[in-house]
């Protein structure tokens, strides 16, 4: 019993550890007034996973190759998963959560493939760590982007850049898919993101 007890209280220091920090590079928030839309995109060139920051061709390949040697053709049904998420969890988890505050509360629009908006913000996925759940103990994901609001007709014009490191993804109670540990990482990205916003921006 108090081995148990000693894992938990490890186990929540460790989560305290990697808590998520917004830290901003470049920029400011005066452009956001009076935007009334802004454009997403979601860039994952550069993504590394685990603490071994392997490529999610690596990741794919050895995860693939474990699946199916536990049964035919389980592999290939995670990789359809694990692709399709991006579009099906990350986005829109992240997306609710930044509309949320700033559509609620200031008519602020994001949303993909608003092309005609003043501004685009690209959410650049640097690194993930899936976390895992043994029912009795769990780890949340990880999840590091890095946030640049652009010009839309001139990328090279940064209005603002914000770096998030370790955003927590875990769901209440658990879960067993690690495609729903990290959109809640991708939820807590958002939601960070919007409030920073309406403190610095209103």
């Amino acid at each position: 019993m108090k081995k148990q007890i000693t894992l938990t209280i490890t186990l929540l220091f460790t989560s305290l550890i990697f808590a998520q920090k917004m830290k901003i590079i470049d920029g400011n928030f005066d452009f956001i007034k009076g935007q009334k839309e802004i454009n997403v995109e979601f860039n994952y060139d550069n993504l590394k996973l685990f603490k071994d920051n392997l490529t999610n061709k690596e990741y794919v390949e050895q995860r693939s190759a474990d699946l199916e040697e536990k049964g035919k053709g389980k592999g290939k049904a995670w990789k359809k998963t694990w692709e399709a998420s991006r579009e099906i969890i990350y986005a829109p988890k992240f997306i609710e959560l930044m509309n949320r505050d700033l559509y609620e509360k200031q008519g602020i629009t994001f949303e993909e493939g608003l092309t005609e908006a003043k501004y685009t913000l690209t959410v650049d996925v640097v690194w993930i760590y899936p976390g895992w759940n043994a029912a009795v103990m769990r780890q949340p994901a990880k999840l590091s982007t890095v946030l640049k609001f652009v010009e839309t007709a001139n990328r090279d014009n940064v209005a603002l850049e914000i770096t998030s490191q370790n955003a927590p993804g875990n769901r209440f109670g658990g879960t067993f898919s690690n495609e729903d540990r990290i959109g809640e990482g991708f939820a807590k990205t958002g939601k960070t993101l919007s409030k920073l916003i309406m403190k610095k921006a209103f």
